[in-house]
């Protein structure tokens, strides 16, 4: 700009924002990626690493259930300090994709998790739901892996390995807490909710739902595989009867805690429980 005399005066002024408006091929379009990203950055890669991980095993000497899948374990052997600061930082971490969907959802006029059916307002139908899923799901779990190995469909499955120190049982739970958060909240609510934005079809939303579930169990052999798809299907159809995540969380939750706590407890101490 310039003055009176001719002189720029220094001021300069923004130009005004350009704002597109997008069809309905543009707005899909635009979910379609933001559904693929948030996939790659949670579970979508632990599908891929989980891939990878089973065909290393598949191709390492000697069967799949002489191998073994460890869930919880050190990452710091013989400095507890130093451990418990990297399982919190590995936990904290792992919860950011679900802070994105939140970000996500708000972003798009709805009330973020909420929406989702993951929020406090029924905690008492929610906590019943859950623990009746994970009494039903847990029983048949532990008989299908036990078979599956027997059957060398399976690694041997190690819930836990860290070290007898007074943080374990916290960490275990915490750990157990932010699968169940990351899963419920990301592959079977988010996804489902955007898929259906995308014109997928019911029966094609719970295919992919549970197979995503079940890719990223992948490392554990063909039965970690099949018995999470087998899940993904019990809790798609929970989800959708209920229209709330609340009570898959709490069931998964359940699940994880009962496994890596009863591990922990067990491991060594019964016959039937499979140990490396």
């Amino acid at each position: 700009m310039t003055d009176g005399a001719g002189r720029e005066s220094g001021v300069r002024t923004e130009p005004e924002p350009v704002v597109v408006e997008l069809g309905e091929d543009g707005r899909r379009g635009v979910l379609r990626i933001e559904t693929l990203l948030v996939l790659a950055l949670s579970l979508g890669a632990s599908g891929v690493s989980a891939l990878i991980s089973f065909i290393g095993s598949l191709t390492k000497p000697g069967g799949l259930k002489d191998q073994a899948a460890t869930l919880n374990g050190s990452y710091a052997p013989g400095r507890p300090w130093l451990d418990l600061a990297w399982q919190l930082f590995g936990i904290a971490t792992a919860l950011v994709p679900v802070l994105l969907v939140a970000h996500l959802l708000t972003r798009e006029g709805a009330p973020g998790l909420r929406v989702l059916g993951f929020d406090r307002t029924r905690p008492g139908p929610d906590l019943a739901r859950g623990a009746l899923v994970a009494a039903g799901i847990g029983s048949a779990g532990l008989a299908f892996y036990l078979a599956a190995r027997a059957t060398g469909f399976n690694l041997t499955v190690v819930p836990e390995a860290l070290p007898d120190v007074w943080w374990k049982f916290p960490v275990l739970v915490l750990s157990a807490v932010q699968n169940s958060v990351v899963e419920e909240v990301i592959v079977l609510a988010y996804l489902l909710r955007r898929l259906g934005q995308l014109g997928w079809s019911p029966t094609a939303a719970l295919l992919a739902s549970s197979l995503l579930r079940g890719s990223y169990h992948l490392y554990q052999g063909i039965g970690g595989f099949l018995g999470n798809v087998v899940m993904g299907v019990v809790f798609v159809l929970a989800y959708r009867r209920w229209g709330r995540v609340g009570p898959l969380v709490v069931a998964h939750a359940l699940l994880d805690i009962v496994a890596f706590g009863g591990y922990a407890l067990l491991a060594g101490k019964v016959g039937w429980l499979p140990t490396p």
